[in-house]
């Protein structure tokens, strides 16, 4: 991983290892730049700032071991978060890292439209200067992401050291990851293994989808269980093996139980309490945002190597829709899935 680059300094290269091989080259460089983002980098391979043995290459190229990668950069982007005194609810933590139970509606890092406000800048505040470098300036200890309406547990790097022993096991799947997700729909099946390719959207430009047949969607792969069934509801626990924008809505959206409150994805922003009790006349609003949150990560610790598991308590909003299930939808035998 690399940091403190400048462009006047020439391009990067890299010699591809056995265990990068078959790798996509903008995969690549976004584990080489993580202060970059995956869009900036196509576009920069695109544009010839990028080679592969002195020849220019598409995005989806496929390394071979051997190969030697060269790269020239723009200037990173500079929008360094401002620290905030924003409450955050620290799980776990130590001289290393923390793990911090996001709260739904909180942005990651800034970003266009949100330069406040987010984890970011609640831990600079938390941390000052005690946080990795490797992320980037506007991503200060980040080592991995969250979408806006998505809680739950994320990982805060406290040196650089950290952070890429932390980026390392990222990219190669070893940290296991457990979401909790209440579905709109009951899935038939007690568990199943999802697989389908996930890309761009054809038309939309913040929304991504499954693309069987486009050459630079990428793989992935959700295992889902369903842990409580209710009338046309369900609590189901995914275990996503890779970890692709959108990856779990996307997957339980295609097998027709969409999470709850999927605005993108499940065509609707809000249920009331009046529908969760089946049709009585209540319009208060019991949840407005999607029901997903990351409950449990197991992971290597950088320092020690012991292995470490985390489970962030699953937020007021979605406890509050699940005891309203449970005592007005129970699921009995027979029951409609739909």
């Amino acid at each position: 991983m690399t940091t403190g680059y400048s462009p006047e300094s020439g391009p990067i290269r890299w010699t591809v290892g056995p265990e990068q091989a078959g790798w996509r080259l903008d995969a690549f460089l976004v584990l080489h730049f993580p202060a970059y983002s995956r869009v900036v980098l196509r576009r920069v391979i695109t544009e010839g700032g990028v080679t592969v043995d002195e020849k220019g290459a598409k995005p989806s190229y496929r390394l071979k071991p051997g190969q030697v990668v060269a790269v020239t950069l723009p200037e990173p982007p500079r929008q360094c978060p401002k620290p905030e005194p924003i409450p955050l609810e620290v799980i776990y933590e130590d001289d290393w890292l923390a793990v911090v139970n996001k709260p739904p509606g909180m942005v990651v890092h800034p970003a266009r439209g949100h330069w406040s406000g987010t984890l970011a800048g609640a831990v600079q505040h938390l941390y000052g200067g005690r946080l990795s470098s490797l992320g980037g300036p506007n991503r200060p200890g980040i080592v991995h992401r969250l979408d806006r309406d998505t809680s739950g547990a994320i990982l805060v790097a406290k040196h650089d050291q950290s952070h890429r022993g932390l980026a390392e096991q990222f990219a190669a799947r070893t940290v296991e990851k457990q979401y909790l997700a209440i579905t709109a729909g009951v899935p038939d099946r007690d568990a199943d293994w999802v697989e389908e390719p996930i890309g761009s959207h054809p038309r939309q430009r913040e929304k991504m989808a499954i693309r069987r047949h486009d050459t630079d969607a990428r793989s992935a792969q959700t295992l889902y269980r369903v842990e409580e069934r209710f009338v046309g509801f369900a609590r189901v626990a995914a275990y996503p093996k890779t970890g692709r924008t959108h990856q779990i809505r996307i997957h339980l959206a295609h097998i027709g139980c969409p999470v709850l409150c999927d605005r993108q994805y499940g065509g609707r922003a809000e249920i009331t309490r009046g529908e969760l009790i089946c049709g009585v006349p209540d319009g208060e609003v019991m949840l407005a945002r999607q029901a997903l949150h990351a409950h449990r990560l197991s992971f290597d610790h950088p320092g020690t190597g012991e292995r470490i598991t985390v489970e962030a308590p699953l937020p007021r909003d979605m406890t509050d829709v699940l005891a309203m299930l449970r005592e007005h939808r129970p699921w009995k035998r027979g029951a409609s899935r739909g």
